[in-house]
């Protein structure tokens, strides 16, 4: 049992006795609740000396069963399921002060699809090294996850087992020491990460055989390499000195037509300067268009699937 040292009571005089008292955690409550036995009267018949006081108090703590790892993980931990844990991170990482997660969607997408289906319903203590292996094993398998994932997936595990802490000394309760080797985790080759893009001829072509929303936004993250969910969420309040600057401050959430003030990370809330003949070009797209530079006929920001399905990928085809 890793949660805290074994606890031997304190003792006390209460009346004419000698007497321990000592915390038990109690079933469903996040609260002790404190008992207390007699050890010995304070004189006479029965006295006990200091040592010998001790060691019938830690006795009497022992038969109460508060030190026992089986009432730790039946009370305490209530045999949490990984699946149970992962709910209370997720909503811990995105509330807390410091550093909060701003956007979880790929952590859930994670957990969803590849961890809670293989893992999810396992009790938090049992997951290891060995128990996580086949979870590798099973990304590793899939065509469609890189090293890098793989390996950023098995951080979420890890994650989530680590945030089962102790109210009382803020430590991890399931320690452990992970091993890649054991898990035989893919190891990740820089040179060898997916880092798709187009060469000058193909953008070019692109923005010559497109027209009206879809060239402007061609133009614009050529120009300015900003990622496809900032472009998206640009307004026309975010151009500015007479169309010369970009000010990144929002996205598009990733699967939902909403637009949120985070960015992927601090660096990402920056103005991007342009280059005179792409501001001009830009000024004469957004002319009076009030809102949203790209958007859908109802209002509201495109998907970058979408984008891609609808736009891109038959272009690329045509290539």
């Amino acid at each position: 049992m890793s949660r805290r040292s074994s606890q031997n009571g304190y003792i006390e005089k209460s009346g004419n006795w000698y007497v321990v008292r000592w915390r038990m955690d109690v079933e469903g409550q996040d609260e002790w609740r404190y008992l207390r036995e007699k050890i010995c009267p304070l004189s006479g018949p029965g006295k006990l000396s200091a040592s010998e006081r001790e060691r019938k108090a830690k006795v009497i703590v022992e038969r109460s069963g508060a030190n026992s790892e089986q009432h730790f993980n039946r009370v305490v931990l209530g045999e949490t399921t990984f699946r149970e844990q992962a709910r209370v991170y997720l909503q811990w990482a995105v509330t807390r002060d410091r550093e909060p997660i701003k956007d979880a969607a790929s952590i859930k997408a994670a957990l969803h699809k590849w961890i809670l289906p293989a893992i999810g319903d396992m009790p938090l203590g049992s997951l290891n090294n060995i128990t996580v292996k086949p979870v590798v094993d099973k990304m590793k398998k899939s065509k469609s996850l890189s090293a890098r994932t793989v390996n950023k997936y098995v951080e979420y595990i890890k994650q989530v087992v680590a945030s089962l802490k102790d109210g009382e000394t803020g430590e991890p309760i399931q320690k452990r020491t992970w091993d890649s080797s054991v898990m035989d985790l893919p190891m990740v080759n820089q040179k060898e990460q997916r880092r798709p893009s187009l060469k000058a001829k193909a953008v070019t072509q692109l923005v010559e055989e497109s027209e009206g929303e879809e060239q402007a936004l061609y133009v614009l993250l050529a120009a300015t390499g900003m990622r496809i969910s900032e472009a998206l969420a640009l307004e026309t309040k975010h151009v500015t000195d007479a169309g010369r600057t970009i000010e990144v401050r929002q996205q598009v959430e990733r699967d939902t037509p909403r637009i949120i003030t985070c960015l992927k990370t601090n660096a990402a809330y920056r103005d991007v300067d342009l280059h005179p003949d792409v501001a001009e070009f830009l000024q004469r797209y957004i002319g009076d268009k009030p809102g949203l530079l790209f958007a859908t006929r109802n209002g509201t920001p495109h998907l970058h699937n979408n984008i891609e399905d609808r736009w891109l990928t038959e272009r690329l085809r045509a290539i």
